[in-house]
């Protein structure tokens, strides 16, 4: 048996058949990839370098955190101006709330401060003076410790309290795009790092009914566009008492399958109840002017959902971009070999630029990248499919001649290219990035389904999460798991436990109607033969 915490990469993804891989061996010969080590070899190795070759980010030289880098940042300004958009057509303005959270507003609510306490960074002074030898200290003591805000119910239910006095002042719907810092040791970019950016919404309700009902609705934004935009496939659900967000009655979330069949929780919707509108004084008077406590919700999603894409999405040659959310749709590469044809070649490609600039895709224009770059065309290619640019259109003075482009998918081999018209290229640019768009979703959803278990033994769901050993010699590359269906009897104990074990929680309790293989079959639990109405998804997770 084989322990592994969440912070874990599992290491092992097996694409290749086995007929080719004993071909491979048998010649001696090592496939040819841009990303060394590849998937298979060492997934969390993998990752960090499809990070680095695609020009997202790096580490900096604060321990822990990352800079994003122009090609990573484009990627998180689309998803925001996408979610921006969803977010306000449901009613929600956005508002900003200060960094620094006075220590006593967290000792209100004290299972939240409880949940957050180790992650919390920490201001004590408001100044630096010399030390007297060349250097600084830190002086002028705070009367009150400022926290550096891991989340904002606190500040922005002191804040509600001030605007809320009476029904006729809610609902009150706000979000509010920002950083937050938890101060985590074990990073990884854009999955785990000590500040990274987010969105937090954070509304007050009359009734119970009208929040509940908020908390659903934004979790359904959020799978609408993890699946929509991101294509990626997320199963929605409850989580169970032991995963709940501290101070929450209920946490809901949604949950993808990375290619190395661990689970990543890309976003998260909680009903807080009244737990934090009793220790923040958010109360209003009704239409019989009588005191009542507001019901809040609070929902977000982080730069972590890069990291999904990457894992969903990503092969052995890099990164491979949705057109909703890549920086570019489509990079054209001139190709300048020979200095009597260079001008008119320039000419063509801005030109082409241009009329594409002019053509929609999903209801804007479409985004080009003219690279100018003086680099070799070889090297400038490579690194767009890196990067995961939809499509790459080289134009050299044939292509010119002949009126047409030589085009290059990213869903596709980089050897799999097909010279096109210029003109059917311009008509069908919009129906190309609709079928790499859903072409891609349709791969994640395969591959994730493909592993989804039903499980109703203990000694089966062990086994299921514990590594096998390889048999063709290599090391340190196991296989193992994906989601597992089973039955529970929701015991915190029991979880945990298991968690100890395997390195595996419960995902979520799936909300029903999302069609996962025996989802609403009555049953009972393997582990301790109870009695229990719906099956849960267990997975390692990120």
């Amino acid at each position: 048996m084989v322990a592994g915490g969440p912070d874990a990469f599992a290491v092992g993804f097996r694409s290749m058949s086995e007929q080719k891989k004993k071909q491979q061996q048998k010649s001696g010969q090592k496939p040819k990839t841009a990303i060394q080590p590849t998937r298979e070899e060492n997934y969390a190795e993998w990752y960090q370098q499809v990070v680095k070759a695609a020009d997202m980010a790096e580490t900096s030289a604060v321990r822990g955190c990352m800079v994003i880098k122009p090609w990573g940042y484009a990627v998180w300004e689309n998803i925001q101006r996408g979610l921006d958009d969803m977010f306000k057509a449901t009613g929600h303005q956005n508002a900003y709330f200060p960094l620094f959270i006075p220590l006593s507003y967290l000792e209100k609510e004290a299972e939240h401060v409880d949940g957050f306490a180790k992650e919390c960074a920490v201001v004590t002074h408001h100044r630096l003076e010399p030390d007297g030898e060349g250097g600084l200290k830190p002086a002028g003591e705070l009367d009150e410790p400022l926290v550096v805000r891991p989340t904002s119910e606190t500040i922005i239910g002191a804040t509600f309290a001030k605007w809320i006095e009476s029904w006729r002042d809610l609902p009150l719907l706000i979000n509010q795009w920002a950083n937050v810092v938890r101060w985590e040791m074990r990073t990884r970019l854009f999955l785990r790092t000590a500040e990274f950016l987010w969105q937090e919404g954070h509304t007050a309700h009359a009734t119970k009914e009208e929040a509940v009902e908020e908390t659903l609705q934004m979790l359904e934004v959020y799978r609408s566009f993890a699946t929509d935009w991101l294509a990626m496939p997320v199963i929605t659900g409850e989580k169970t008492e032991g995963e709940r967000f501290p101070g929450a009655e209920n946490t809901y979330c949604i949950e993808g399958m990375m290619q190395d069949r661990k689970a990543l929780q890309a976003g998260t919707s909680h009903f807080l109840g009244q737990n934090f509108s009793k220790a923040q004084e958010i109360c209003f008077a009704d239409a019989n002017t009588e005191k009542q406590y507001a019901w809040t919700t609070s929902w977000g999603v982080s730069t972590r959902l890069i990291g999904g894409l990457i894992m969903t999405h990503g092969d052995d040659d890099g990164m491979i971009m949705p057109p909703r959310v890549a920086p570019s749709h489509v990079v054209i590469l001139p190709v300048l070999h020979k200095e009597e044809t260079r001008e008119a070649v320039l000419e063509y490609c801005n030109t082409l630029a241009k009329d594409l600039r002019s053509r929609n895709y999903d209801g804007r224009p479409v985004r080009v990248e003219l690279d100018l770059r003086d680099l070799r065309g070889g090297e400038k290619s490579w690194q767009w499919i890196k990067r995961g640019a939809p499509i790459r259109v080289e134009v050299g003075p044939r292509d010119m001649e002949n009126d047409a482009v030589f085009v290059g998918r990213r869903d596709r081999g980089h050897k799999e290219k097909e010279t096109i018209g210029r003109e059917a290229f311009l008509g069908n640019i919009a129906d190309m990035l609709t079928e790499m768009q859903d072409g891609l979703l349709s791969r994640a959803r395969a591959n994730r389904d493909e592993h989804i278990r039903i499980i109703d033994e203990k000694d089966e769901f062990y086994a299921f999460f514990t590594p096998e050993e390889v048999e063709d010699g290599r090391s340190g590359v196991p296989v193992h798991g994906g989601f597992a269906m089973t039955h529970f009897c929701g015991d915190v104990e029991l979880e945990e436990q298991i968690k100890k074990d395997l390195g595996v929680t419960v995902r979520c309790i799936p909300t029903r109607g999302q069609g996962l293989p025996g989802q609403d079959e009555p049953g009972n639990c393997p582990f301790t033969g109870e009695k229990s109405a719906t099956r849960v998804v267990w997975a390692k997770s990120y």
